[in-house]
């Protein structure tokens, strides 16, 4: 029982973090080298996709997508797509994927003369599963060396992590207030009932005997 107790706590621990790992904005350093838009056909990873830009009307099985080509500092090659989120999850109300597409373009630069930036993202990148981040901001910096200090997420963590304890004591007070005294009382009634049943069980006994007694007797 300890093991399967143990176990749900690290699925769940595991469940919540890849949650906040997913939502949560990051950012990262980068030099553009492109923007472009493609035609995508959505299948079993459609969940990783956000929806059309707000006030249009998209096709259910496809659509135009628009997507940032980026190079790290190390030289590896990072996609994000580029599309609204509206007012729905995560709840970034990102309403400008077409201005950031603009802004993404101006900040094109080559290994020459590069030019890096700041790109504010959610989501995750698998080339196994074709999901790419979502970009949600491009801000210009100073290099690829530069200390980002991701205080979104430090302020959201600590706001969750209150509310966390909050809720704890509330559920601790229920428990010692309203939860643990019916415990106690159901115990007090179930001790009770056993003691009235022993005390009947042992009423029948004595009057079984005596039937018992006297029927000997008068034989």
């Amino acid at each position: 029982m300890r093991y399967a107790k143990w176990t749900f706590l690290g699925l769940l621990g595991l469940l919540v973090f890849s949650f906040l790992h997913y939502t949560l904005p990051q950012r990262d350093i980068v030099r553009i080298v492109n923007t472009e838009v493609r035609r995508i056909d959505f299948g079993e990873n459609s969940i990783f996709w956000a929806s059309p830009d707000v006030g249009t009307a998209g096709a259910p099985t496809n659509r135009d997508v628009r997507f940032i080509n980026a190079v790290r500092p190390n030289g590896r090659p990072i996609v994000y797509r580029n599309e609204d989120t509206g007012w729905g999850w995560p709840p970034y109300f990102k309403l400008d994927s077409s201005n950031l597409q603009t802004e993404a373009s101006d900040l094109i630069s080559t290994s020459e003369n590069p030019e890096w930036v700041a790109v504010r993202h959610y989501g995750w990148r698998s080339e196994f599963l074709t999901i790419y981040p979502n970009a949600v901001g491009v801000q210009p910096v100073a290099g690829p060396d530069v200390r980002l200090i991701p205080w979104t997420s430090i302020v959201i963590l600590v706001l969750l992590f209150a509310a966390a304890v909050f809720l704890w004591r509330v559920w601790a007070q229920f428990r010692e207030r309203t939860l643990e005294p019916l415990f106690d009382d159901a115990e007090a009634s179930w001790d009770s009932m056993g003691e009235r049943t022993d005390a009947a069980r042992g009423r029948l006994g004595r009057a079984w005997r005596r039937m018992t007694g006297g029927n000997k007797g008068a034989r």
